[in-house]
């Protein structure tokens, strides 16, 4: 019997009434340090009763970890094992639980196999007490999630086992577990193999589509989900027509069956015919349990619908068509991230097709995305992102997320660590700066200087944030020019553009309202370029001068202005015209200036010349039909209107600077207009070309040099080249001369277009 009287005091105590108190006998185990002389009380020569107490004393103690790892470092396992075949049921009922706590372990639970602990537990399936036999299950449910116990059950024929139970009406209650078991096994293909072409993947399906018993139900789908994994295995269900019964489990009163069908369906889509039936059995009852009031349900479906209709515009159709639209939109204020993030991408998934789209800005989809936005979970919140960015297409849905707010939290996840998260918040901010109103909203906001240091990151950076940095550019030219000092035959000016100057990178640049109200000061002039006026362009008369030669059929505003005063000054006296001349100039002080009535709404100060220019060029330049005539009859014209052609040797005595500086007095402001200066060198001159040439529709484009320098690029075909049969060489690149000789085109490089661009 016990070998020593420590021994004999723990028999003792096991046959004792002690047991019942199973903390104190734990306590004084341990203190008597007896892991090894109970292991050794399992040897085959000890006597049943022995077997059964020493048992049930491991099976008592592995439950603590402590102990656990005591009874495998002991080597406790193999006798355990062996046990399990003794004829006594006690016996195997106390060791197979034991097995079962210890093989929580991964070591254990890795050393099976060696032991081929599989056939004796499967023979547990035999006893007569459904204890043993739901310990057997249950520790087979642990141990199959290695792949290699899984093989060593396909090679027993577990499955055949397992099948059996299934089967089996009375053994119901066996059933849960056995279906736990099988979907660990149906994540190997072998495996799957195997059911299938034993027919036991179709009794799996039946049995599950016509169980009552919700947990069973859940189990199957569950099974189904682990296997479908494996797109052989997808392939099998799909033959075995899986998504039927799927679609059967989405009706059942069970949240959790409900939850794993979803689960399974979402699994199932990988399969591209799969998805296809879906389209019109699942689709409907997925969209029903969005409405749940079971939050688990309603992450679950939106899984599945988010799946079903990535990369499917019928599915996303089939969706909205079930009045999805709305539930999602609601579930987009879920406390659940994951139902959250589903919502969302089915949203953009949906998002794609215009229609679709327009439905869903209908459904104050802006203001639903400003809480995920704000969302701590970063899969959350670039899911959230890139639905902005599939949403805000149009002008006003981009205002209605300004007007929610929403575009604050969006620039501030361009700063986020996540790659994901500031890749998808750069493609919404792109998304948003299409139009001029968001992208200067944007820049207020900081997006621009963001965007920058991102883009100056190699590891930060990603296409979308170079893409949105230069879109907001594009919708900024003001600010573009400043910081580039380039503007392509794509940037076109319009009305409000200003040229401040360079700029260095990550310097704000000043809004033109806050630059027009300053003092003048001894900083640069600040150019402005505006067409809109109260003053009327010329009439429209055709007189001689149109038909003479260019110096006479373009007539400068300011000739037009001389000859109306010398009206004035024939009908008035000299005193009233002198009166009359400071009114207007004090008007025109103020209305620069900014001083005028207070209640008035600032607007763009006026550029009456620059108008002119407008009326005249489209009148005598936009109708010539050679675009080489066109470049050259504008270049003349902004250098007359400059202060005409300048030698070389003769630009130091040009004295431009001291008629800025007048300029500047009398408007009260370091803002002028390019209209308003008569004596212009190289960055004037270039500046009104590029205004004037994209009102007619001349490419060209602005590029800003040192020192003062400017110039204009236009593309040209070479003649010589016109009519020839095949491939035509891309167009030669020249500068337009503004200065020395006007009109004259300089090819890109050569050292005469040097000189010019460079001092």
């Amino acid at each position: 019997m016990w070998k020593n009287s420590s021994s004999n005091h723990l028999l003792r105590l096991l046959q004792s009434e002690l047991f019942q108190n199973f903390d104190d006998v734990k306590k004084l185990l341990r203190e008597l340090d007896v892991m090894n002389s109970v292991i050794a009380q399992l040897a085959p020569e000890e006597e049943v009763v022995i077997h059964e107490f020493a048992s049930l004393c491991l099976a008592n103690l592995s439950a603590e970890y402590t102990s656990k790892v005591q009874i495998f470092e002991h080597g406790g396992l193999e006798p355990l094992i062996r046990l399990l075949s003794s004829p006594d049921p006690d016996v195997k009922k106390n060791s197979i639980e034991c097995i079962y706590n210890l093989v929580q372990d991964f070591k254990c639970r890795a050393t099976l196999p060696e032991l081929n602990a599989i056939p004796p537990i499967l023979e547990l399936f035999k006893s007569e007490y459904p204890i043993i036999q739901l310990l057997a299950l249950k520790t087979l449910g642990v141990i199959t999630n290695d792949k290699a116990s899984r093989a060593m059950l396909r090679d027993n024929q577990g499955m055949d086992h397992l099948i059996k139970i299934l089967e089996a009406k009375e053994l119901n209650d066996l059933h849960i577990e056995a279906l736990s078991v099988i979907a660990n096994c149906l994540e190997d293909m072998d495996t799957m193999v195997q059911i299938q072409q034993t027919g036991g993947l179709k009794k799996l399906l039946v049995f599950a589509e016509n169980s009552t018993i919700p947990d069973i139900q859940k189990n199957a789908a569950k099974a189904i989900t682990k296997a479908a994994y494996e797109p052989e295995n997808r392939k099998f269900f799909h033959e075995q027509e899986v998504e039927k019964c799927l679609v059967t489990l989405l009706g059942s009163e069970s949240d959790g069956t409900k939850i794993a069908a979803s689960q399974a369906i979402s699994v199932m889509c990988e399969n591209s015919a799969s998805k296809e039936f879906f389209n019109h059995q699942g689709i409907p009852q997925l969209v029903q349990l969005l409405k749940s009031d079971n939050e688990e349900v309603r992450e679950a479906a939106a899984l599945a619908l988010a799946n079903l209709t990535t990369c499917n515009p019928t599915n996303a159709n089939a969706a909205a068509e079930a009045d999805g639209i709305d539930p999602l939109v609601n579930i987009l204020s879920s406390k659940r991230d994951g139902a959250v993030a589903n919502a969302a991408t089915v949203l953009t998934n949906m998002a794609m097709q215009e229609a679709l789209r327009v439905s869903i800005q209908s459904h104050d989809i802006m203001h639903a995305l400003i809480g995920p936005l704000h969302s701590a979970n970063m899969v959350v919140q670039s899911k959230a992102a890139l639905t902005i960015a599939a949403t805000a297409c149009d002008a006003e849905a981009r205002a209605e997320l300004r007007n929610s707010g929403g575009l604050e939290p969006l620039i501030e996840l361009l700063r986020s660590k996540n790659d994901d998260v500031r890749r998808h918040a750069s493609w919404a901010v792109m998304v948003c700066a299409g139009d001029e109103l968001m992208a200067a909203e944007l820049c207020r906001l900081g997006a621009l200087e963001i965007l920058e240091e991102i883009n100056l990151s190699v590891t930060r950076k990603n296409k979308f944030s170079e893409v949105a940095y230069n879109k907001l550019l594009n919708n900024h030219l003001s600010l573009k020019y400043s910081q580039t000092g380039y503007l392509s035959s794509s940037n076109i000016i319009s009305d409000g553009f200003y040229d401040y100057g360079r700029i260095n990178p990550g310097t704000k640049l000043w809004p033109l309202k806050d630059l027009c109200l300053q003092e003048p000061n001894d900083l640069r002039t600040i150019l402005l370029v505006n067409s809109k006026s109260d003053v009327s362009p010329p009439p429209s008369t055709e007189d001689k001068s149109s038909e003479v030669g260019y110096g006479r059929s373009i007539s400068s505003s300011s000739s037009l202005r001389r000859a109306s005063k010398e009206k004035a000054r024939k009908s008035k006296g000299k005193k009233e015209e002198e009166k009359q001349k400071e009114e207007e100039e004090v008007t025109v002080v103020l209305k620069w200036a900014g001083e005028g009535n207070q209640d008035k709404e600032w607007s763009l100060p006026a550029d009456p010349d620059f108008c002119a220019y407008v009326y005249e060029v489209t009148k005598s330049i936009l109708p010539i039909t050679n675009i080489r005539e066109q470049i050259e009859t504008l270049a003349k014209y902004v250098a007359e209107k400059m202060g005409g052609k300048i030698p070389k040797d003769k630009l130091q005595d040009f004295s431009w600077e001291l008629h800025i500086s007048e300029l500047k007095f009398q408007l009260k402001s370091n803002v002028v207009p390019i209209g308003q200066i008569k004596k212009g060198i190289f960055y004037h001159r270039a500046l009104l070309f590029k205004a004037l040439a994209d009102r007619i529709g001349i490419g060209c484009s602005l590029v800003r040099g040192e020192y003062g320098r400017a110039w204009n690029e236009v593309k040209l075909m070479n003649e010589s080249q016109k009519g020839m049969i095949g491939g035509l060489p891309p167009p030669e690149e020249y500068i337009v001369d503004l200065m020395f000789h006007p009109g004259a085109l300089m090819k890109l490089k050569t050292k005469e277009a040097d000189r010019y661009r460079f001092l």
